[in-house]
């Protein structure tokens, strides 16, 4: 006989989203290899209680990136409804790097820096294969050069991961210009 989990009490269910609502915050301003005690102070109680919610990082990464990570859905959707490919592509492309921008947990992410679970992976899977449908549209349309494929994107956003990481500081919008030159040599 299976057993039933018991629902949580209120008190709880406070320390838990307590410590969804920090997690996001702290992954998000320092990236996934974040403190996890950093994340119990801010939520307010002790790293015994996050553990006991969360025994693992990835478990935090499985609670907060695949809904992050389904705002790559969005920006793609956005990309293949303008009427112009080229347009598209490169909103695309503007819309990822500023998510990871201003979001280091989807920075690194993205990037793959730390072993992500199936789930996240699954989710940024998802991702790419939109990505696909993106690219394939810019070249269709001869705006995009034919040898570049979505397989070249995740040397792509692994570059601009770094540029965002390294300039996040000093130039936040340092990655900006270094993907205007990539899309320089990429239009045709």
């Amino acid at each position: 006989m299976a057993l039933q989990a018991r629902p949580l009490r209120a008190d709880a269910v406070r320390n838990r989203d307590s410590l969804l609502a920090a997690a996001k915050q702290v992954f998000g301003e320092r990236g996934l290899d974040a403190p996890l005690e950093e994340i119990a102070r801010r939520a307010g109680v002790s790293i015994g209680t996050l553990y006991n919610h969360f025994p693992t990082r990835e478990a935090f990464f499985d609670a907060i990136l695949p809904e992050r990570l389904a705002a790559l859905e969005l920006i793609a959707e956005a990309a293949m409804a303008d009427p112009d490919p080229w347009n598209g592509f490169t909103g695309f492309l503007e819309g990822l790097f500023a998510l990871q921008a201003e979001d280091q947990s989807l920075n690194d992410a993205l990037a793959r820096r730390l072993s992500l679970s199936e789930e996240v992976r699954a989710s940024c899977h998802r991702g790419f294969e939109l990505a696909a449908r993106v690219i394939e549209r810019a070249k269709e349309s001869g705006a995009l050069r034919a040898d570049f494929g979505v397989q070249d994107l995740p040397l792509l956003v692994s570059a601009m991961s770094q540029v965002i990481r390294e300039s996040a500081d000093a130039a936040p919008q340092a990655w900006r210009r270094c993907l205007s030159f990539f899309l320089d040599g990429l239009h045709r």
